[in-house]
């Protein structure tokens, strides 16, 4: 387990994270949770006090990480971009992601090579996309959103590619 104090950082106009609140985990550190790796992966722990599972640390250069904080994480711990935060974690090894049962039976009877690129995804894609469906309030967006990862996954699309060529087609 890693344990220091950061600041907690925002970006500015920053591509696909513009806007996000994050905290850097230095390269030093990241290296003391999961020795030689240069990729996404899982952590769990305490941001002040606050228990966590499954929170992503990705990439951004150099060795170091980061660790995006969500508006209810930062609401929990009562922080914004500037404060000074206490970050205790360990990489996050029984972290499963698990598949909802009609987005499951419909790459099973429908699209199993969806299905195939789906497992190919990083955990944290394949969470974005069923954080996404979760979330959907009524079961036609549901649908909607079923369909759309499948469509996404047949062409090879992560998370982010979808949303990008969603937006665009709002666009037109």
């Amino acid at each position: 387990m890693i344990d220091f104090n950061t600041i907690i950082l925002q970006y500015g106009e920053n591509g696909d994270k513009t806007g996000w609140t994050y905290i850097e985990v230095p390269a030093d550190l990241a290296q003391q949770l999961l020795p030689g790796n240069k990729k996404a992966f899982r952590v769990k722990g305490m941001l002040d006090g606050l228990a966590v599972a499954g929170m992503s640390l990705m990439p951004i250069g150099e060795g170091v990480f980061l660790m995006a904080l969500k508006k209810e994480i930062r609401k929990a711990i009562r922080k914004e971009h500037g404060a000074v935060l206490h970050v205790q974690l360990a990489h996050d090894k029984d972290f499963k992601i698990e598949v909802p049962d009609d987005l499951q039976d419909c790459f099973d009877f429908e699209q199993p090579e969806a299905f195939v690129y789906f497992n190919s995804l990083s955990k944290s894609h394949q969470g974005y996309f069923i954080k996404w469906i979760n979330d959907a309030k009524t079961i036609e967006t549901r649908t909607g959103r079923i369909t759309k990862t499948l469509s996404a996954c047949l062409r090879r699309m992560d998370y982010g590619a979808m949303l990008r060529e969603q937006k665009k087609l709002r666009e037109q």
